[in-house]
């Protein structure tokens, strides 16, 4: 089904690879009648072309994006707009779309979500910006129908920001690097390795782009093939795609940990922008005659089945067949996985979903980005046409992706056919993605069709003693587990029910109802504060020595952005960053706050001239300690905290994953590798030192103290091996790094963050 190339390989007029080895240039020359160079073919993808033509460097090495346009939702983009503010942002200078999808529900906190929708409309005003209405569409929906185009790089505050299947190049990041694009500043990155997916057969009727989707990250995530790269779709398999299921493919690589993605186009993403009235946007994209990659993943279409990505990660990949095969030992290996998140915090079973040997599950949701597409919802549609959920516990929840696909399935009787099922439909919200709406009941086992499964990522609490668990599924197939009331059941299971819908897409809706200034900006127009909407606290620049506290230890293998700063219930919060920082790691670590605090009394004393061994009087015991060794390391000291987690940084792109960590006095995270690179730039960006730690016994752990004498002079000087010390009886020297930092970077550390960068 899934086969991955040991190295790099050659692509021979889109059809044909030559994988890299000593017959490799042989070869090519057979194919080609030319000798093979391969730095010309490195320059043959898709991607390196999108690349160069917006980087501003002059050397592809080292690359300075700048992006067509920028779009942010509702729990992101006050912040990047206070942070930009805050840094002297007079107008926006490319088109930004600011969506309201995520808080849109409008009851969590009494008014504060309605007052940042409005505090967004009154930025679109005074900046020159476009602002789509809640219920409107989703975040990347509203950007596929009217953002993207061939060629194109866009860059959005959510990790799912993936737009490749219609020729751009969308890249999802933390709130702060919008911030420098909004300040006229560039995106720094070496070139990213390039990873070929080449695409063969065609898929078997009931297996719909999830499926593909789950396979592909079930072979990648866990091995990191394609890691920070740029996944690039060609093959003569594209071709029997429709542009709604390379959408539903694409928007899932964000979960392989990839950088970006970009697709072949053709007559079909053509007819795409041609129904959506943008005839113009659309560019033929292909690679050159001979094209090099770093690495090629072969997928075969026609092997594909109906997958299911089990609780707690999308790469828990399995196919439901399997499942259905081995019940108890599946759900076994996940309730033993569950145990390294919850430890002894909750009792989860999945065993009691066993009814006659068969696994029943309690919820269906087909739903935003992933899953809320026309063609997705169609087939459901078809699937459950003529069934019943019935009036038991099982119960389906459908939300299409825009108004205007809701449109179209009222017109096409689609949606007609969903609710005599029992289904509800609902408006276009991001909500069961990331656990706001239709939290299940506790001990639940919900599939959906939406782009994670992580833990909480259904609404429940595991430190007030609920547990709830999502599997990823497509929608097909949940349809025709609902047609059986919850049996779980493969769409190829059912008849032959899909057919096929032609959409038309009804542009009067956007126009009638989104803000679009058309790049005016207004500056007599006052911006809208809700009481909930603060500032960011002064923050100070890097000390030459740090003194910092372990405040939290994570072994987990990899720790999510979801356990960092919880989803769902903060979601309110995420526009007053001292009420968001009350949430830090409460899920997994509910001392971490508390700990944290107390380490940063000293800090507060130390800026505002106080005593710091009576706001923190253990520091003294740990000053003697050090200042034995370092009797001048007083003199230009700071006081912080740090947390160490093996992989922190999976999942989404959101900043306050690092940010809150800075508010409550954090300098550092210490990990052996970090899972992302939108969570090392979002700790960077915020002036956290992003140290590596080698695999192996720790020299340290939680509440001890660490000493890194020089700290300033080290990022000043470019040192690469940088000393540090736990201070124990005495001082103890381990060694730490910080991997690859640009000069823009190492200035931001030294200054303590993005806005003093800007602003000093």
């Amino acid at each position: 089904m899934i086969k991955l190339s040991k190295g790099g390989a050659y692509l021979i007029n889109g059809v044909d690879i030559i994988e890299d080895n000593a017959d490799a240039a042989a070869a090519v020359k057979a194919r080609t009648g030319k000798d093979v160079d391969k730095e010309k073919a490195i320059e043959g993808t898709i991607a390196y072309g999108i690349l160069k033509s917006h980087n501003t460097s002059g050397n592809m090495d080292k690359l300075k994006i700048k992006f067509d346009k920028l779009t942010s939702h509702d729990i992101t983009f006050v912040g990047i707009i206070q942070t930009a503010r805050a840094s002297g942002l007079e107008k926006f200078p490319i088109p930004y779309v600011l969506t309201n999808c995520h808080n849109s529900l409008c009851a969590v906190g009494g008014t504060i979500n309605e007052d940042d929708h409005m505090f967004g409309l009154s930025c679109a005003k005074r900046y020159g910006g476009i602002y789509v209405p809640p219920h409107q569409a989703v975040i990347h929906q509203f950007a596929r129908e009217m953002l993207a185009g061939g060629g194109r790089m866009i860059l959005g505050s959510d990790s799912h920001t993936r737009y490749g299947a219609l020729g751009t190049m969308a890249m999802g990041e933390g709130g702060p690097e919008l911030v420098k694009q909004l300040l006229n500043q560039t995106y720094d990155i070496d070139r990213p390795g390039v990873i070929g997916v080449y695409m063969t057969g065609k898929p078997s009727k009931g297996v719909g782009p999830q499926d593909v989707a789950i396979a592909l990250i079930g072979a990648v995530f866990a091995n990191g093939y394609v890691k920070n790269k740029v996944l690039e779709f060609v093959g003569p398999g594209v071709a029997d795609l429709s542009a709604d299921f390379r959408i539903g493919v694409d928007v899932m690589t964000t979960e392989t940990t990839c950088l970006s993605s970009i697709w072949k186009t053709d007559d079909k993403i053509k007819d795409f922008f041609d129904i959506h009235e943008r005839s113009e946007d659309y560019k033929q994209l292909d690679p050159a005659d001979v094209a090099y990659y770093d690495g090629m993943i072969t997928i075969d279409l026609d092997k594909v089945k109906p997958m299911i990505a089990m609780p707690f990660h999308p790469s828990n990949a399995y196919t439901i067949d399997e499942v259905n095969a081995n019940l108890k030992d599946v759900l076994h290996e996940v309730e033993e996985r569950a145990k390294v998140s919850f430890g002894d915090k909750v009792s989860f079973s999945l065993q009691d979903k066993i009814k006659n040997g068969r696994l029943y599950v309690d919820q269906g949701v087909i739903a935003g980005c992933a899953g809320g597409g026309f063609e997705n919802i169609c087939a459901a549609a078809d699937i459950l046409n003529g069934c019943y959920i019935g009036a038991d516990e099982f119960t389906l929840n459908v939300y299409p992706a825009s108004t205007p696909i809701y449109m179209e399935l009222m017109k096409n009787g689609c949606a007609a056919t969903l609710l005599e099922t029992g289904a509800i439909l609902k408006t276009a919200f991001c909500g069961p993605c990331f656990g706001a709406g239709d939290t299940p009941a506790n001990g639940a086992f919900s599939i959906r069709h939406s782009t994670r499964n992580f833990p909480n990522r259904e609404g429940s609490k595991v430190q007030n003693g609920q547990i709830a668990s999502v599997a990823l599924m497509d929608a097909r197939s949940i349809a025709a587990t609902a047609a059986n009331k919850g049996y779980l059941t493969p769409a190829t299971e059912m008849e032959e029910r899909i057919g096929a819908y032609k959409y038309h897409f009804d542009s009067n809706i956007y126009k009638n109802r989104v803000f679009d200034s058309k790049g005016v900006a207004d500056p007599s127009i006052e911006i809208k504060f809700g009481p909930n909407i603060k500032d960011w606290p002064q923050m100070c620049e890097l000390p030459e020595n740090l003194v910092l506290r372990v405040v939290s230890e994570i072994h987990d293998p990899v720790t999510t952005t979801d356990e960092l700063i919880p989803s769902g219930e903060t979601s309110s919060y995420r526009s007053n960053p001292l009420g968001l920082a009350e949430f830090t790691l409460s899920r997994k670590d509910p001392e971490y706050v508390g700990r944290a605090k107390e380490m940063q009394k000293a800090q507060n004393a130390l800026m505002e001239g106080g005593d710091v061994f009576a706001a923190k009087p253990d520091l003294k015991e740990v000053m003697d300690i050090i200042t034995k060794q370092y009797p001048d390391a007083a003199g230009n000291i700071g006081y912080g905290s740090t947390i160490f987690a093996v992989k922190p940084g999976d999942g989404s792109a959101r900043e306050q994953a690092a940010s809150c960590q800075k508010v409550l006095g954090g300098w550092a995270n210490i990990a052996n590798e970090y899972a992302t690179k939108r969570y090392r730039s979002n700790l960077i960006n915020w002036g956290m030192l992003p140290f590596i730690i080698k695999e192996g016994d720790l020299p340290f752990k939680n509440l001890d103290y660490i000493y890194i004498p020089g700290i300033r002079k080290a990022i000043e000087n470019k040192t690469g091996v940088i000393k540090a010390y736990n201070v124990g009886n005495g001082l103890s020297e381990f060694d730490l790094t910080l991997g690859d930092l640009t000069d823009e970077e190492r200035e931001i550390i030294l200054k303590g963050c993005l806005i003093n960068y800007n602003r000093i």
